[in-house]
């Protein structure tokens, strides 16, 4: 199968190309690079230098399927040309994930440039909609925070077992925010420190609410809070929601029923595991896992869920990955067996 990279050199881009390097069937025909082009991709990445590939203004010969690494709007201007061709399109961008035109308008500040594919578009979050991203023409890959979010929530809010009401804390490596330089990605900005941001609301807190709501028994509340921390990859999010019943989890016999709440939901999911201890980024760093750790506040009787995973992996290109095998037949788990690096 051939494949396109729209802005192979951001960093979901790169790490695309790095993932599909090793798959056995696809091969890498044309990326692209708005500020490179003309370029071989060796001389912006030496680690990729192995492909052989030029990077081009635009992409070129007869492709099967692309990923557009463009920020939005600029994707979607990218992908509807693709789509209108024929080419099945993995989107990285937000400009498909939300369904409502107004509502995706209200987040980003700028109106959709064709609203019905939104309907049409598959919400790219593998363990919720598998079948569907399967018979995908166009799949909108999630944001990183709604995949460590959501993943750490959906088990829960499906059984009915936590209120509507749900916190969420997350922790971002500077890499989330692109390969720009702006002055909070800046060295002398985030080292040694740390902050929230977002505080008004993060452009993410919809599509959690999207995906989580059609699991829950009632409308989520969603308190929603991103921080920045001095480190190049991982998210790491700690959610909080009160149990519906807490007398009902005290006890080893409610540790081993929540255990085995989330074990049953995700059976084979290969990309989601519970761990026995609280993640560490490093745990996910480089890989395709996203792992959970959810415990019983019995002082509170509320469930806490971590959750952790790399940004650039499960949180964008590796999700991409796993989108396109299911689009094409491939085993899900084709090119993205990797174990983490650690430390």
């Amino acid at each position: 199968m051939k494949v396109g990279i729209i802005n192979v050199t951001g960093y979901s881009g790169s790490e695309l190309a790095r993932i599909l390097r090793r798959h056995p069937e696809v091969k890498i025909a044309s990326v692209t690079g708005r500020s490179a082009a003309g370029q071989r991709l060796g001389e912006v990445f030496p680690h990729l230098d192995s492909l052989g590939l030029t990077i081009e203004p635009e992409l070129s010969g007869s492709l099967d399927l692309v990923f557009s690494a463009l920020p939005h709007k600029a994707s979607a201007e990218a992908c509807i040309p693709a789509l209108h061709q024929g080419v099945k399109v993995v989107d990285i961008s937000a400009d498909f994930r939300l369904k409502q035109a107004d509502e995706y308008e209200e987040w980003y500040g700028v109106a959709h440039q064709e609203p019905s594919l939104l309907e049409e578009a598959v919400y790219g979050l593998t363990e919720l909609h598998r079948d569907e991203i399967r018979a995908a023409r166009l799949v909108a890959n999630p944001g990183c925070y709604p995949t460590s979010a959501i993943l750490a929530l959906a088990p829960a809010v499906a059984a009915d077992i936590i209120g509507p009401d749900i916190i969420v804390s997350s922790l971002s490596g500077v890499s989330g925010g692109g390969r720009s330089l702006t002055m909070s990605n800046h060295f002398s900005e985030v080292n040694e420190n740390a902050f929230a941001y977002a505080v008004n609301g993060h452009r993410h807190l919809p599509e959690i609410v999207q995906e989580l709501n059609p699991l829950a028994a009632q409308p989520v509340k969603l308190t929603f809070q991103t921080h920045l921390i001095p480190m190049t990859r991982g998210i790491l999010s700690t959610c909080y929601a009160p149990f519906s019943n807490p007398g009902d989890w005290m006890g080893d016999e409610g540790k081993q029923r929540l255990a085995d709440i989330y074990r049953d939901y995700y059976s084979g999911h290969p990309f989601v595991r519970i761990a026995p201890a609280p993640p560490q980024t490093k745990h996910t760093l480089g890989n395709n896992m996203c792992l959970l750790h959810p415990v019983i506040d019995h002082r509170t009787g509320r469930l806490t869920v971590i959750s952790c995973l790399d940004n650039l992996v499960k949180g964008a290109a590796g999700q991409a990955v796993q989108n396109m095998n299911l689009m094409a037949g491939f085993p899900e788990d084709t090119s993205l067996d990797e174990l983490a690096v650690y430390p």
